[in-house]
């Protein structure tokens, strides 16, 4: 069993027993703790020398079922699910760095990223050096013997710039440091970070994987390339249990006591928007393009953003990279901020909303909303502009959203 859409539907080989009652869907364990049958049942787990249940904090059968089918189609030597794509970032960096240490990350990063690392981190003395993940000597004279993680995203938003990363995991492999890539925008299914160098693979659930915007989540992926003994962080851990360090560090110590735990509920949504990702992932992708090649005939549409666009100076590596997909995020420009309201208020399909990869095409002008807390002169700087417009596409039919756009810029 191989193909991708098959074991996103039946989940892993040899995975949990069927359901006693015959259901084809996994059931959802509801409850804060597990009973045990004796004293020494319940020690023996809180103590890891037990596979067993105890505390949905820690970990739930419905949240590992997801983590499973995740991992059967990402690969990776272990994940684990928390409460949103934020939580997973922060999870990740805190269980390798610490105050006195420093994150290269790149300079065009999700506005509440950037935030995290140079606003919320920072004054618990972790510095981040952002730097211009296209440039390897940048990245390379960034790094230093205190640098604990290179971050980057497999393509930026709402930037569009799409990052090497086998050049990139050549650099920072050379240079002994872990390379965490957050594969939101266009996921394991178009991108196999782990494969092409990744050490860390971060995933929004909340996107793309929800199905529709129904439930909020994030995933760490362990892609099991990284001599976690070389981590300072972690070279405890690596002693007692060698690969499985990070993973290991993660449920017994960082995620643990930092309490972002996935509800099982959420999990449950999540599971079942696996089984169509590949589906909606590959009509949002059609939808971009061809709305991306619509609003370059739209005089008032200028500098039209699409990676799948033969002029975008990253559509090679794009190509490459993402396997011939571009991603369902796409940037036009309008005169002003302005003229940006004035185009969002006119829409009437197009859903004004923040969110990207839901089922129903979003729009947005991030400057003034997930962008809003940086100075003009910053946002200028991470290539976000006043004028600048965002669009998720969804997979409603494309006739009908060239329509909305097309009279929302006043072209019709």
């Amino acid at each position: 069993m191989s193909g991708f859409s098959t074991r996103a539907v039946h989940g892993p080989v040899g995975g949990p027993a069927g359901d006693p009652h015959g259901s084809l869907r996994p059931p959802v364990y509801d409850t804060v703790s597990f009973a045990f049958a004796s004293a020494e049942d319940i020690a023996a787990a809180f103590a890891g020398r037990k596979a067993a249940h105890s505390y949905s904090r820690i970990t739930n059968p419905t949240v590992a079922e997801f983590e499973a089918r995740v991992q059967t189609l990402a690969g990776g030597r272990g994940v684990i699910a928390l409460a949103s794509g934020m939580a997973a970032i922060t999870t990740a960096i805190m269980a390798l760095a610490g105050a006195g240490t420093n994150i290269v990350a790149a300079r065009s990063l999700f506005g509440n990223t950037t935030s995290l690392l140079a606003h919320t981190l920072a004054p618990w003395g972790l510095e981040t050096r952002f730097v211009e993940m296209s440039d390897p000597e940048a990245v390379a004279a960034a790094i230093d013997d205190r640098t604990r993680a290179v971050f980057c995203e497999s393509i930026t938003n709402p930037q569009l710039e799409v990052t090497d990363i086998a050049a990139l995991a050549a650099l920072t492999r050379e240079r002994g440091v872990p390379l965490i890539v957050d594969n939101t925008a266009t996921t394991f299914y178009l991108c196999r970070a782990g494969e092409l160098g990744a050490d860390i693979e971060i995933i929004s659930g909340t996107k793309y994987l929800s199905g529709g915007g129904s439930s909020v989540s994030g995933l760490i992926i362990d892609h099991g390339s990284f001599p976690w003994a070389r981590s300072p962080r972690l070279a405890e851990f690596a002693q007692g249990f060698g690969p499985f360090a990070f993973m290991v560090a993660l449920r017994r110590e960082v995620s643990r006591n930092i309490g972002a735990c996935l509800a099982p509920h959420n999990a449950y949504l999540q599971t079942l928007g696996l089984e169509t990702l590949a589906l909606r992932v590959e009509k949002s992708c059609r939808n971009a393009l061809e709305l991306a090649r619509f609003l370059q005939s739209q005089p008032a549409a200028r500098a039209v953003n699409y990676p799948g666009l033969a002029e975008h100076p990253c559509h090679r590596l794009a190509e490459r990279q993402f396997a011939g997909r571009y991603g369902g995020i796409l940037t036009f420009e309008l005169e002003d901020r302005e003229s940006c309201f004035a185009c969002l208020n006119r829409l009437r399909l197009i859903k004004r909303a923040t969110n990207i990869n839901d089922n129903k095409t979003l729009a947005i002008h991030p400057a003034s909303t997930i962008f809003t807390e940086f100075s003009p002169a910053e946002r200028q700087a991470m290539g976000v502009g006043e004028g600048m417009i965002r669009i998720s596409t969804g997979i409603e039919d494309l006739a009908d959203l060239q329509e909305d756009l097309a009279q929302a810029i006043g072209s019709k």
